[in-house]
């Protein structure tokens, strides 16, 4: 062993590595069972929605917030807005 390198440096970088090897055997094998439960059943059994290679993808969110409102304003309120924006921008 070469004299810079002490033994908790060589033992930190054998369990980070064992580590990384271990959760990437999981990652793999969890990837593994979903894509065979996904062919068993099917996507429509399932609820998931699929691409046409068969990954699955993010379901479409569903708008549950307000209808967006529209205000119809005179000339001499859009100019009052004006002013007031121009105000505001300027820090005064």
């Amino acid at each position: 062993m070469p004299e810079h390198t002490t033994l908790s440096r060589t033992t930190g970088a054998t369990v980070l590595t064992l580590v990384a090897v271990a959760c990437a055997a999981g990652l793999a094998d969890v990837l593994r069972r979903r894509r065979v439960r996904t062919r068993a059943r099917g996507p429509v059994e399932t609820g998931e929605r699929h691409t046409p290679h068969g990954t699955p993808t993010i379901p479409r969110q569903r708008r549950t917030g307000p209808h967006a409102e529209a205000v119809r304003l005179t000339d001499a309120e859009r100019d009052a807005f004006a002013v007031l924006v121009r105000r505001l921008s300027e820090g005064g």
